[in-house]
């Protein structure tokens, strides 16, 4: 009978101890470089932390792959529009996210590309390399209108840190709840707000009702001092859309971590555009995160055992 836990030996040399206090008696298969410490075919868990993405995950997931009598598995990450995430659902594997576990430096990253557009930081940081002094006057944050397009834990925390600045926000979301600490609204409001909106930030999960959700139609509808700044997935946006109305000066700026294709291809002209930052799919990238989806799967993982409802779980239909 399938009863281990499948780990890295990060997870096992960090937590080990931990796991086997919240799931007495289960043994753990432990993946390392070199091999596996027990049988992954016989684990009914799996844990796919971060420090096995992306090198190390190959190995790891072959080794799972073994593991016929799979229940549950839990990803690091907080996407699962990988189609490899469908798969398990298909096979009847539960799946839980570490979703949150990045919000905090994912919004703070977006503060960043807020504040540097606002100031407009590529410009400052061209004439410091060339030393040339150019005084230029600045735009504030404050008072301008931020539309949060997603309210899971990143978009509320771009909210909050938006508020904080001063600045009016407006949260959108399939169904607001209503302890949102914004002002929230459903998906069908967005065109109503991009007429008045300053800064548009996309924090919404890859579906296919948001593939393309901000497409050429509505990037028009944005006035021309707004700024995008994409943290969700490439294919939120119609990227050649982008790129025309950011040419065509029709949107003051955008700061964008993730593309329609990664690594963002060298031809791609969202590199040299002056008023783009360009980041590689790493604004959350911090060592703090492994721990955080470490700390998610653990309370998971005691919930599990006691038969309780799991944190972040997926649904088939995703």
């Amino acid at each position: 009978m399938a009863d281990a836990i499948l780990v890295s030996d990060w997870v096992h040399e960090h937590y080990g101890r931990e796991l086997s206090q919240r799931a007495p008696g289960r043994p753990l298969v432990v993946v390392s470089d070199a091999g596996c410490t027990g049988d992954p075919a016989e684990a009914a868990i799996c844990f796919f932390s971060g420090d096995l993405f992306p090198e190390r995950a190959p190995h790891f997931l072959r080794q799972m792959i073994r593991a016929k009598g799979l229940a549950w598995f839990h990803s690091f990450s907080a996407g699962v529009d990988n189609p490899f995430f469908q798969g398990l659902l298909e096979r009847g594997i539960r799946l839980t996210t570490s979703a949150g576990a990045h919000a905090v430096p994912i919004a703070q990253t977006v503060m960043l590309y807020l504040l540097a557009l606002s100031r407009d930081l590529p410009s400052w940081l061209a004439a410091q390399n060339e030393h040339r002094w150019a005084p230029r006057d600045l735009v504030d944050l404050q008072g301008q209108q931020l539309v949060v397009v997603g309210m899971g834990p990143i978009g509320l925390e771009v909210a909050r840190l938006g508020l904080a600045l001063g600045m009016r926000v407006v949260g959108l979301r399939r169904t607001p709840r209503g302890d949102e600490p914004c002002e929230t609204r459903s998906l069908s409001a967005l065109d109503a707000l991009l007429p008045e909106c300053d800064a548009l930030v996309l924090a919404i999960p890859l579906a296919p009702e948001t593939r393309h959700l901000i497409d050429a139609a509505r990037l028009a509808k944005l006035p021309p001092r707004a700024v995008l700044v994409n943290v969700a997935r490439g294919e939120i946006i119609d990227e050649d859309a982008l790129v025309a109305a950011l040419e065509g000066g029709r949107l003051a700026g955008a700061g964008l971590d993730v593309f329609r294709e990664e690594p963002l291809p060298k031809a791609s002209p969202l590199w040299n555009l002056p008023q783009v930052i360009v980041t590689p799919h790493s604004s959350g990238t911090t060592p703090a995160n492994w721990d955080r989806a470490a700390q998610i799967f653990l309370d998971n993982l005691g919930r599990f055992e006691r038969g309780e409802a799991l944190r972040n779980e997926v649904s088939p239909a995703g």
